[in-house]
């Protein structure tokens, strides 16, 4: 069997199959959360985001803030893997906090006009017939709620926040906030509000007189954790008597091979110190907790709080575990590092969940910026070990565990609604089996840092070594590399990161070939600009050995969806080049946009010529066109055609990720001043459900197909970063 029937036979194997999971195997066993779901809030309910989410004590339904819309949204999870909306409630207000009661859903509800006017209440409905049972006024801004869990308390964090543009943000400001609680007996209209004493907090807290509390959770033996994040402060407080039992500063933490500068690039050089400044808290135990140290203050000196990690207090003031930089290193060895936070917070997180599953304990840590959950478990000696992160969406804000039905749920803040990326509540289900993500991550450099990377592209196989890879980044990065992959471990592995120097211009890298001299064939899309489309061969130190343009008329006419994919065949001075167009260019003698080029270049003869490539018609997915093209064997190459839609496929976005194959003869190529030939194509496989079964939102940017000597095929997706965009990268072994 030759390499062509071997790779054709791979693809249609995953196509018949739907899901590449089969084949996939990872280092980590046993229990662990796998998706099972992705509720698309707007979809289901018309809410505009999920921020806080919280579960009914049967774990049959979820309940979640829906600031934007004033209301908050009802999802049935009796079938977790099939959740369904059941509507909404209009709040009169922005919800910003909610908990279940039984029968009864407390929210916490922000009037307030301005900042210097805070004001608030609380609201109680009525869960099944979602009527409003009582309004409760609270005297100022409402941000987090807790329920002991006896539902003997509710605590309810009145943060009255400040206002960043009055005196550059500077604290103290208007009223201080505060601490009420509710004691929960009889009828809602007669629950008993009192507040707690923080006069202790008021007197050693950074700007006592404007606490800004932030976050509370409540133990099992009725004592609050309170957090006061500008104050990088936290007290202890018994819900009984309403007095304080501890109350301390957070301190500081030193962070070394961290990134704090935004050029472009990721560089994990830097030592800092910063406040820890903690938002979400939760309890572990009855004497320890954890913080989500996200920061959320710059002092009077330009100094930013937030340590990018998390921290596992005693409530005697000790710090019992600190992340440090690790849990940043974490999610960047996955791809998940937002560049543009470097100067700032970082990954920020910002959210903090425990559960006890089977006897086993977890910690949930959620980063704001990197769009991903790190999942650690907790030994009984109190040893934490890093076991999967979970892709989320874009913000994960609310956290929630429901230890009966073995169930973790995540809900995010944001959507990039023109994208088809929406505000979703994943859900996951602890079971059996390896993690599901990620499924590429990078080992450390000689530093102990991460190799950093995101936003994969091209990728191409070694030409004698099966199992190495090799990938590019594209312009996300303000440099263009090339990424050694060891493809036969589990998840794959990023074992090296090649700068690509001595370039004329900027680069865009889309495409990567190997050639049979060691040296490597670059493809760079140009922008329709000041970027040109350009071939570029370099040596395997990523130094710039040459430099190949088109020819002039067609680079003039180009748009900014140019070269992608790139295949060479040939021996060293004889090198056919081949390069595909992602999308037609008008003014050029294309067709219609139902047709782009292929090119070819002949590095003997220094000439192009050309073919057409027809596309598929565009749907609901939007535009159609080509993200890679590899050399499978002889005048066969593949190629990935794809439309630019996110979502899975039984929703209204993407609809074609799939594999194409050409047989492209040096006889049917001509100069692009000529009558073009359209060459044939056949499809070797859907590859969209493979990305649905494998992913929580289907990515747009299916981009990379390599196939190695021995027939097997591997493809990854490009992540487009972290800022508006989920972040995951699949990396998936089809054959």
């Amino acid at each position: 069997m030759n390499k062509l029937t071997l790779a054709a036979a791979g693809l249609v194997a995953v196509s018949a199959a739907n899901s590449a999971l089969a084949r996939r195997h990872y280092c980590k066993t046993g229990k662990l959360f796998q998706h099972v779901a992705s509720f698309d809030v707007m979809a289901g309910n018309g809410s505009a985001v999920a921020e806080i989410t919280d579960a009914t004590k049967d774990g049959k339904q979820l309940v979640y803030t829906d600031g934007e819309n004033k209301a908050i949204g009802f999802v049935n999870i009796a079938n977790p893997a099939v959740p369904m909306g059941e509507g909404s409630v209009n709040v009169g207000g922005e919800p910003t906090s909610l908990v279940i009661l039984d029968d009864l859903v407390l929210v916490g509800v922000n009037t307030s006009d301005d900042y210097a006017s805070p004001s608030g209440k609380l609201v109680v409905i009525d869960r099944i017939s979602h009527n409003i049972l009582a309004e409760r006024e609270l005297g100022g801004q409402p941000d987090s709620l807790a329920l002991s869990p006896d539902h003997r308390y509710a605590a309810i964090v009145i943060e009255n926040e400040r206002d960043e543009d009055l005196n550059d943000g500077f604290i103290p400001q208007n009223k201080t906030g505060a601490l009420l609680i509710v004691d929960l007996v009889g009828e809602a209209d007669d629950w008993n509000i009192r507040a707690a004493d923080l006069s202790p907090v008021a007197a050693h807290a950074y700007a006592g007189p404007d606490l800004e509390p932030e976050y509370v959770d409540i133990n099992t033996q009725n004592e609050a954790v309170v957090t006061f994040q500008e104050n990088n402060h936290l007290a202890v407080i018994d819900l009984a008597t309403g007095d304080i039992l501890n109350e301390f500063s957070c301190g500081s933490v030193e962070l070394s091979n961290v990134d704090t500068e935004e050029e472009g690039l990721i560089a994990f050089t830097d030592t800092i110190t910063k406040r820890r400044e903690p938002d979400a808290v939760t309890w572990i135990d009855h004497d320890s907790f954890a913080t989500a140290n996200e920061g959320d203050y710059e002092d009077e000196n330009g100094e930013g709080g937030g340590s990018r990690g998390f921290t596992i207090f005693n409530q005697n003031g000790t710090v019992e575990y600190e992340s440090a930089e690790s849990f940043e290193h974490w999610l960047a060895s996955a791809g998940h590092y937002n560049e543009d936070r470097s100067g700032n917070k970082g990954c920020e997180p910002e959210a903090v969940e425990f559960g006890t599953f089977e006897g086993r304990n977890f910690l949930f840590v959620g980063s704001e910026r990197a769009n991903a959950i790190g999942v650690y478990s907790i030994s009984r000696n109190g040893r934490l070990t890093a076991e999967q992160l979970l892709p989320t969406g874009i913000g994960p804000e609310g956290l929630k565990v429901i230890e009966k039905r073995g169930l973790f749920v995540a809900s995010t803040e944001k959507d990039e609604e023109e994208a088809g990326i929406p505000t979703m509540i994943n859900i996951y289900q602890l079971r059996r089996g390896p993690a599901f993500y990620p499924t590429i991550q990078s080992v450390n450099d000689e530093n102990g840092a991460p190799i950093p990377w995101v936003a994969l592209s091209g990728l191409t196989a070694d030409c004698w070594n099966p199992n190495r890879l090799y990938a590019v980044s594209d312009s996300f990065l303000s440099e263009g590399f090339i990424y050694t992959i060891k493809a036969n471990t589990h998840p794959a592995q990023i074992v090296n990161r090649i700068p690509v120097t001595g370039a004329s211009c900027g680069l865009d890298l889309e495409g990567i070939s190997k050639g049979w001299d060691g040296s490597f064939w670059l493809a760079s899309e140009g922008n329709a600009d000041d970027l040109p489309n350009m071939i570029l061969k370099v040596d395997r130190n990523g130094s710039v050995l040459n430099e190949i343009l088109l020819p002039d008329f067609l680079e003039e006419h180009a748009r900014k969806n140019g070269f992608e994919g790139i295949a060479v065949t040939g021996w060293p001075g004889r090198e056919i080049v081949y390069v595909a167009i992602q999308r037609a260019w008008p003014n050029t003698g294309d067709i219609d946009k139902k047709h782009t080029k292929i090119g070819r270049y002949d590095v003997a003869k220094d000439e192009w010529s050309f073919v057409y490539y027809p596309l598929e018609a565009e749907s609901d997915g939007g535009w159609i066109g080509l993200s890679e093209l590899t050399h499978i064997a002889g005048n066969w190459f593949a190629v990935i055609e794809r439309d630019k839609g996110w979502g899975p496929s039984t929703g209204l976005n993407a609809e074609l990720k799939s594999v194409y194959a050409v047989r492209l003869s040096k006889n049917d190529f001509k100069p692009y001043t000529e009558t073009l030939k359209t060459v044939r194509k056949y499809e070797l496989a859907d590859l969209q459900p493979a990305l649905d079964a494998s992913s929580i939102w289907t990515t747009e940017k299916l981009e990379g197909l390599a196939i190695n000597r021995f027939g097997r095929i591997y493809v990854v997706s490009d992540n487009d970063g972290v800022d508006e965009a989920p972040g995951e990268t699949l990396f998936l072994r089809i054959r």
